[in-house]
């Protein structure tokens, strides 16, 4: 979540692409099986989220305009029990769960918590939160990063960040935009996720399980990660605004309104070139 633009538009979760429409509908296209692009029936909304796994599942979290919550797909482990959420003003989707950053800086999370991913209860001055598969990121009033549950890989070793404006959090990786357009990144980097120090001009980031997306300050777009599916292959895209990232694919929305979408496209997630009229940061 990028403090610069706290409410995006687009969302990429594990075979499906959510889409908020300039009027306050959203649009999901890809894997329906647990029902998470039914989405139709949605009005008011001003934000978007999709849980992205690696292994499967997914949920679609909308944030209204009153500040309440919808949610709609696989809901096993309580992710879409958001019915009595309020005074919301972000939202971010994990694996089989579900974040809340209320206006008042606290955060509340529903879902799986078998290594403490939902553990929240005691954050304040959140001003922006992620979440990944198994762990939580949170950016505090101080532009420090805090960050709970499962550390295999170091994904939690953000201590020493600071000046940090955007955080994305993937399978078992992060990473922080700073102010000055830069890149940090920890955790597992197999796929060379984390290899993004190289990075400059950069005004937002998104991260799927094993890849990372930057947008440039020109609207152009640099990744780093596992390209089997061709979720990296954006060295063409211009114009773009803002990022998505699913588990293996890439979202990007142009600055006229439509979208466009590479990697695994096995259920239909990136047949995105038909919309236009999706809401702009």
């Amino acid at each position: 979540m990028n403090l610069m633009n706290p409410l995006p538009s687009i969302a990429a979760g594990y075979r499906h692409t959510a889409l908020l429409k300039s009027d306050g509908t959203v649009t999901a296209v890809g894997d329906n099986k647990y029902g998470q692009c039914d989405v139709s029936g949605w009005c008011d909304i001003i934000a978007v989220a999709a849980g992205s796994a690696h292994t499967g599942n997914a949920h679609t979290i909308g944030l209204k305009l009153d500040g309440t919550v919808v949610a709609v797909g696989w809901n096993k482990y309580d992710q879409c029990d958001v019915s009595g959420w309020s005074d919301i003003v972000a939202v971010a989707a994990g694996w089989r769960r579900t974040v809340g950053l209320k206006s008042d800086g606290t955060v509340i999370a529903v879902g799986r918590n078998n290594e403490g991913q939902c553990n929240v209860s005691g954050w304040h001055d959140i001003v922006a939160v992620a979440a990944g598969d198994w762990h939580t990121v949170g950016i505090k009033s101080d532009r420090t990063v805090t960050t709970v549950g499962n550390n295999r890989y170091g994904q939690r070793n953000i201590s020493e960040w600071h000046d940090i404006v955007d955080i994305a959090a993937g399978y078992l990786h992060t990473a922080g935009l700073g102010s000055d357009g830069t890149v940090v990144a920890v955790g597992r980097t197999h796929e060379d996720q984390c290899n993004v120090s190289g990075w400059h001009g950069i005004v937002a980031i998104a991260t799927g399980s094993h890849h990372t997306i930057g947008l440039k300050s020109d609207g152009t777009v640099v990744a780093a990660g596992w390209n089997k599916h061709g979720e990296c292959n954006i060295s063409d895209w211009c114009d773009i605004v803002a990022v998505a990232a699913g588990c293996t694919h890439t979202v990007g929305l142009k600055l006229n309104g439509t979208v466009v979408a590479v990697g695994n496209n096995e259920h239909n997630q990136c047949d995105v070139g038909h919309w236009d009229g999706i809401q702009l940061p």
